[in-house]
């Protein structure tokens, strides 16, 4: 089971009431997570992709090349590009470019997109939004495959006979098909055979499963190998010292980055009895002590069938010394946990 971390990279004040750090401060941030990622030996690390000023990154692929170049073994992935707003030519060449940089690091998952920024940005009809997915997946696969791409469809100009550079370092380029709620693209993963990343945001196991399930009788009736239908999961995460002050300590960061705030529509203001409930057996929320959240990613493992987890680890202004000692209890005592309970 490949085990790794993720940040969506969103940009929060101290809950101190010191001041809002820049985008570049984030940035220092993000990259030093990934280099811890790897000299503690986890498996990946990843970035996200968001289109306003609430998050420091939107244009993952350079961030991790950074990444790439100060480490030498933790995998390197977008936690999803939106792949709805962007010319699949050019996500697979900057992906590519990507694991050449990496020696054979890089990969794509590739995802719709919850949020209308992207969308309002880059001139997407939000009533066309799977059509156009479904006909950039295509074509994204084809780059992949293929060094010369013959192509029809609506979202872009079509192909014929196009070269398509470069070729990445490791042949085939890792593809995954991002997938929130939306048992579309669960069907979708599946006919393919690509592996599927699942968000779990909210909401109980019970829910992951269906979606996984359906994964996976698609990809079969579709003449899958089942062995190679692969699922990965993300979902927040915060090792502790202990349950009891793993809860005390994050509540008010998971607070705020729930919350609704400046510029930000919407948000939910949650209680703490309301995350301790996320964050029980089933729930959505892994925070605990380290034998708890490795009880509850051997449950991840055993009840859905995860291959990979990606826990997002700095939010809602967490201080870096913070998502550091987090980051290391996950890596020294969850994971080595996890790895010899799977084997």
């Amino acid at each position: 089971m490949e085990l790794g971390i993720f940040s969506l990279t969103d940009i929060r004040a101290a809950v101190d009431g010191g001041p809002r750090p820049t985008p570049g401060q984030r940035l220092d941030d993000v990259v030093a997570y990934g280099v811890l990622a790897d000299r503690l030996g986890l498996d990946v690390f990843g970035v996200g992709e968001h289109h306003s000023h609430d998050f420091a990154v939107s244009s993952p692929a350079p961030v991790l090349a950074a990444v790439a170049r100060a480490t030498g073994r933790v995998r390197l992935v977008a936690t999803a590009t939106v792949l709805t707003a962007h010319d699949p030519v050019r996500v697979y060449q900057d992906y590519a470019t990507l694991d050449l940089l990496s020696h054979g690091r890089g990969e794509i998952v590739a995802g719709r997109s919850a949020f209308a920024e992207p969308l309002l940005l880059f001139g997407v009809d939000p009533d066309r939004l799977d059509q156009v997915y479904g006909e950039k997946l295509d074509l994204l696969l084809r780059c992949r495959d293929h060094e010369r791409v013959t192509w029809t469809g609506t979202s872009r100009p079509d192909l014929l006979d196009a070269e398509v550079p470069p070729r990445p370092w490791a042949d085939p380029l890792p593809v995954w098909v991002g997938v929130g709620g939306s048992p579309t693209s669960a069907l979708r993963a599946g006919d393919l055979g690509l592996p599927m990343m699942l968000g779990l945001v909210g909401g109980t196991l019970d829910n992951a499963r269906r979606l996984v399930d359906t994964y996976r009788l698609a990809g079969e009736e579709a003449g899958h190998d089942a062995t190679t239908l692969r699922v990965g999961l993300a979902a927040s995460l915060y090792v502790g010292a202990a349950t009891a002050f793993a809860r005390e300590d994050v509540y008010p960061y998971y607070r705020r980055y729930l919350s609704a705030g400046p510029g930000r529509a919407g948000g939910w203001d949650v209680s703490r009895d309301q995350m301790n409930d996320l964050s029980e057996r089933g729930g959505a929320l892994l925070v605990g002590g380290p034998e708890q959240v490795s009880a509850r990613i051997l449950d991840l493992h055993e009840r859905l069938g995860v291959d990979r987890f990606l826990g997002q680890v700095d939010f809602g202004g967490m201080p870096r010394a913070m998502v550091e000692e987090s980051v290391g209890r996950f890596a020294e005592e969850v994971a080595p946990a996890v790895r010899a309970a799977v084997g």
